[in-house]
C-alpha cells in the first residue's frame, strides 16, 4: 500500500503549487483500489508572510510516499525528500482518480522508480516489525 498526498482545492484535482497549497488530500493506494485517509487544510490567511509554511505542509506530510504538485520549490523538495516523501509535478489540473490509476497499475506492473522505492522500504520495515515482534515473544530460534 503507498499513502498518497495530492494539491487540491477542489478535491478532484491537483491544481495548487506546494508553496500556496491550501489543502492536501490524502489516499491509501493498493493496485486493487484506493480510499480517501486523510485532508490537511492550510488557509492562505496563515500562509501570509509565513516563513514556515513550508515546514507545516512538511510536517504535516511526513508518512506519505509521494505528493503530486502542479509545482514546486527546490527548497520544499529538499525537505520532503528528507522525510521521505517523493515529490511529483503533475501537469496542468491532472485529476486525481487519473493519477490514482496510473500508480495503482504502476503498482502491479513495476517500473517505476519511486514506487519500488517505496513499496521496497516498507516490505523492509515490515520485516524489522515482525523480528521485533519475535523477540518481545521470547522466541528461542
Amino acid at each position: 500500500m503507498l499513502t498518497l498526498a495530492f494539491a487540491s482545492a477542489d478535491r478532484q484535482r491537483v491544481d495548487q503549487h506546494f508553496g500556496a497549497a491550501t489543502a492536501f488530500v490524502i489516499y491509501r493506494v493498493t493496485p486493487a483500489g484506493a480510499r480517501i485517509s486523510g485532508l490537511g487544510e492550510f488557509p492562505a490567511s496563515a500562509m501570509d508572510g509565513n516563513e514556515n509554511k513550508l515546514q507545516a505542509k512538511v510536517d504535516f506530510l511526513a508518512g506519505c510516499d509521494a505528493v503530486f504538485v502542479q509545482a514546486i520549490g527546490a527548497s520544499a523538495i529538499k525537505q520532503l525528500l528528507a522525510k521521505g516523501v517523493q515529490p511529483i509535478r503533475v501537469g496542468a489540473v491532472d485529476r486525481i482518480a487519473d493519477l490514482i490509476a496510473e500508480v495503482s497499475c504502476a503498482m502491479q506492473a513495476g517500473g517505476v522508480p519511486w514506487i519500488e522505492r517505496a513499496l521496497a522500504t516498507q516490505a523492509k520495515a515490515g520485516a524489522a516489525d515482525r523480528f521485533a515482534a519475535m523477540e518481545a515473544e521470547g522466541w528461542d530460534g
